[in-house]
This record gives C-alpha cells, structure tokens and sequence, in this order.
C-alpha cells in the first residue's frame, strides 16, 4: 500500500517528510470520499458548507444559535458565513432576528422549508456515506476514526 499516492498523483519525486505524505494522503481521501455526499446535495442546490449550516441550526432547535457559535461547531470553516446565511435565508431556509438581551448578537434558525429539506436529504447522504465505505469493516473504520481523532487532538 505504500506509495500509492505517489502513484495516484503521479509524483516522480520522494515526498519531503512522511508527514507530509500523510497530509497530502489525508487531502485526497477527504476529496475522494465526499463526492458522493456532495452529488446528493448538489441536487438540492445546497453547497456542503450550507448543509453543515442547516443541520447544525436543526440541532439547535427553535432559538437558533448566534452566527459566531455556529461558526464554531462548523466541520470545515467557512470565511464568510454571513454571505452563506444570506443564501440561505434567500432561499428560505433560515431567519436571522436580533437577540433580545444583546441587540449586537444575530440569531440564525432554520425555518420549516430548511427542515423539510433536510428531512429529505437524511437518507440519502447517509446512503451515500455507507455505500462510499462500505469495502471497510466496522472495525477498520473505528479503528481509523481513533486515528484521526488522534491527529485532530
């Protein structure tokens, strides 16, 4: 298995550190296995960064959370997060309002369009995800989660 990267990326060159090995190797299964999940939502229009959004404003409940809390619990980090609500909100699927007890703070919830559409997203992407690691055993693949926890820690 090793050096399949190389192969993969037809890299003529050693890599400079197997660190960096890793990194690119980290680079090209994250792109590889989010394909699919992406496909499904391009279908409905969503970019993964507004999905991460709406599912993290359905956990939230009716009170939503301020915008720089959602930031925070965001899988990838987007850096524009207002414009990303504004489409959202375009298309109906969240309301900003002012906090009541701090008029500075923007509140974003998820309307019921922005449910619905989740709802009809759920078995999809989650089809989609099993069937990109279905060739692994549930061991391998908590075996990988704790490495990759490991890496993040």
């Amino acid at each position: 298995m090793a050096g399949r990267l190389k192969r993969e990326i037809k890299q003529k060159r050693p890599f400079s550190s197997v660190q960096e090995e890793v990194v690119l190797s980290i680079m090209r299964t994250a792109d590889q296995v989010v394909v699919p999940m992406n496909e499904v939502l391009r279908a409905a229009n969503l970019s993964p960064s507004q999905y991460n959004v709406l599912r993290i404003l359905r956990g939230a409940g009716e009170d939503g959370l301020p915008c720089g809390e959602i930031t925070e619990r965001m899988v990838r980090r987007d850096p524009d997060l207002t414009r990303l609500l504004d489409r959202l909100e375009t298309a109906n699927l969240v309301s900003r309002t002012r906090d009541t007890k701090d008029r500075r703070i923007i509140r974003a919830s998820i309307t019921d369009e922005g449910l619905f559409l989740l709802d009809s997203l759920d078995e999809p992407v989650e089809a989609s995800i099993r069937r990109t690691l279905a060739h692994m055993p549930v061991a391998r693949l908590k075996a990988l989660l704790e490495l990759l926890e490991e890496v993040r820690g």
